[in-house]
């Protein structure tokens, strides 16, 4: 077996996705990997799983529409929409209509959501270190480049999540 079809580690060989579909089934445990990885080292800041994306966009720019949240993430509305519950509930942001598009809901940090910008840098740096750790600079830069050519194929055939009702 040639590395290209090696199954990623801990992956079952026999399974038929990781025979018949060696880079789909690549790309789908590394995203599960990553996420639940993420879990644990976000778990005791009270956020579920991408939650902590739509806060740092946020701390990048505040005030941003709630449609704009997701779009870097490429996340559908709805997933988008229940984090924003959430997060409001938790009291980490507020939502208002915007001054000049009463259509559009605007999101903003609370003093509370801007207090989580260390421990969440933090977790993600620790992340970060984490999934590179095997890797070379030039092998990151390598796979980012790779993903990034896989997305664009993806964005070019129109494949885009379903959108949940």
């Amino acid at each position: 077996m040639n590395r290209a079809t090696e199954p990623p580690a801990g992956d079952q060989p026999g399974s038929p996705i990781v025979r018949d579909y060696p880079l789909s089934a690549a790309i789908l445990a590394i995203g599960h990997g990553q996420r639940s990885l993420a879990a644990s080292l976000l778990g005791g800041l009270g956020l579920f799983p991408g939650q902590e994306l739509l806060l740092m966009q946020l701390w990048d720019q505040d005030g941003l529409s709630q449609k704009s949240l997701g779009a870097p993430q490429r996340l559908d509305h709805s997933t988008v929409a229940k984090s924003v519950r959430r997060l409001e509930a938790a009291g980490l942001i507020t939502r208002s209509r915007s001054a000049t598009d009463g259509r559009v809901t605007l999101v903003f940090l609370t003093d509370a959501g801007r207090a989580l910008r260390g421990p969440v840098t933090e977790a993600w740096s620790r992340l970060q270190e984490t999934v590179a750790a095997g890797l070379t600079d030039e092998e990151q830069d390598e796979f980012t480049r790779l993903a990034r050519k896989i997305l664009d194929g993806m964005d070019r055939a129109g494949l885009e999540a379903p959108q949940t009702p």
